[in-house]
């Protein structure tokens, strides 16, 4: 396992250094705004931006590593995400930092890109599937360490801007320092969204769901729990608390959706993550920090593993060597409910207060689950052998998801199948 892994020890270490700081920075940005009395809107309207970023570094990243390499790529967006942090606390004003967050989404959506194509033209069909497994347990790992982080200083200060700036420049020596050969320049992969609804109606509409819902989590997700009475340490345990609840759930629901109709699975995690959202309404009203913290696991067991299960159910109607691009199509998606998500959630607070943000997550759910069962009750089932086996894919929000690393993807080398097997 330990030779396997060594080529890649440098780019895990990168990435690693990128999620911890990122991390940080998605809980710090919110929490800070609250303490200069922005508007919540204001704040679901600065996350609504970072997603927009995202989606356009996913869009056009390929371009830049194309024209100028990776390493050189890879130097540019991490010497320009480096400064953004501290331009943040320069700048306190809404509309610069709805500039500089969505700056920021598009580098980090570059850097993330350079990291994986390159750790997809080392894997071979031998080691992706330890090397991915190795990789989400990094991914889980690192967002929640900077989860932590935000208590080794004041939010209110200039020190844990500082440190976001810190780490993202120290991705750089890992990376600059490999001696790994650079990959094949990214290609870009056609992505058809009609074509993906064809495929599978629930596998797409899920990514949007997943995007409309888990966004305003990590946008809103801090002001919500420090707004409910917890103290700064309290509301890293709450996200941390959200994100372990989603990694422990993956494997048991994903191994569950191996052994029946995925669409099932996809009803039940709907119910649950309303039930979840529903929990921390109730939790709030308790005023105390223990029924908050087992709410928000609850919603992070059901919410936060939603989307690896559709991804699974979508590439069960779609042929093997299609993969990245499926998963491209329903990243895009996801990134298109996350841009959606966090505005629109955060416009009711004025009325309802910051309970609005998941009872508009418990209605989108609700709604989905009608949807889902509707389909389950007009197209039939894919028996067994027309499944796949389940992945567990990083959360969306955090990583763009390497389609190319995953294991499944080694399937286009080796199949010449093209057509689907079913839609639902």
């Amino acid at each position: 396992m330990t030779r396997t892994l060594a080529p890649f020890f440098s780019l895990l270490l990168a990435t690693s250094i990128l999620l911890i700081g990122n991390g940080l920075l998605g809980t710090l940005i919110p929490l800070r705004g609250g303490m200069e009395h922005f508007a919540t809107a204001t704040i679901g309207g600065i996350g609504s931006v970072y997603f927009a970023g995202f989606l356009a570094g996913c869009v056009l990243g390929p371009h830049i590593v194309r024209r100028a390499g990776h390493i050189r790529s890879f130097a540019a967006l991490a010497g320009v995400a480096s400064v953004l942090p501290l331009m943040h606390v320069l700048v306190i004003e809404p509309f610069s930092w709805a500039g500089l967050r969505a700056v920021h989404g598009f580098c980090f959506a570059g850097l993330y890109m350079v990291i994986e194509s390159w750790l997809n033209e080392r894997a071979t069909n031998e080691t992706r599937g330890r090397l991915f497994s190795v990789y989400l347990v990094v991914n889980l790992s690192s967002i929640t360490l900077g989860q932590l982080v935000l208590n080794t200083a004041d939010p209110a200060g200039f020190t844990l801007f500082a440190v976001v700036s810190i780490l993202t420049s120290l991705a750089l020596v890992p990376i600059s320092l490999t001696t790994s050969v650079q990959p094949a320049p990214i290609a870009s992969t056609g992505i058809y969204v009609s074509k993906l609804y064809k495929l599978s109606p629930v596998g797409l509409m899920g990514s949007f769901v997943v995007g409309l819902t888990n966004a305003p989590f990590w946008t809103l997700g801090p002001l919500f729990a420090k707004d409910s009475g917890l103290d700064i340490f309290g509301v890293s345990i709450f996200m941390t608390a959200a994100i372990i609840g989603g990694a422990v759930a993956q494997w048991p629901i994903g191994r569950l959706s191996d052994k029946m109709d995925r669409r099932l699975v996809i009803l039940g995690i709907c119910i649950g993550s309303a039930a979840g959202e529903l929990a921390l309404i109730g939790a709030r009203a308790t005023g105390h920090e223990t029924p908050l913290l087992m709410a928000g696991f609850l919603f992070g067991v059901f919410s936060l593993a939603l989307y690896s299960v559709c991804v699974a159910h979508t590439n069960d109607h779609a042929s093997r060597e299609s993969f990245v691009s499926v998963s491209g199509g329903l990243l895009l998606v996801y990134a298109v409910g996350a841009i959606i998500g966090p505005s629109a959630a955060s416009l009711g607070t004025s009325t309802y207060g910051m309970s609005f943000i998941f009872m508009f997550g418990a209605a989108v759910h609700l709604a989905f689950a009608v949807f889902t069962a509707y389909r389950i009750a007009s197209a039939p089932a894919l028996d067994a052998a027309q499944r796949a086996d389940f992945v567990a894919v990083p959360f969306p929000p955090t990583d763009p998801t390497p389609p190319e690393l995953d294991p499944r993807a080694a399937a286009e080398s080796e199949s010449t199948d093209e057509t689907p097997q079913s839609v639902s």
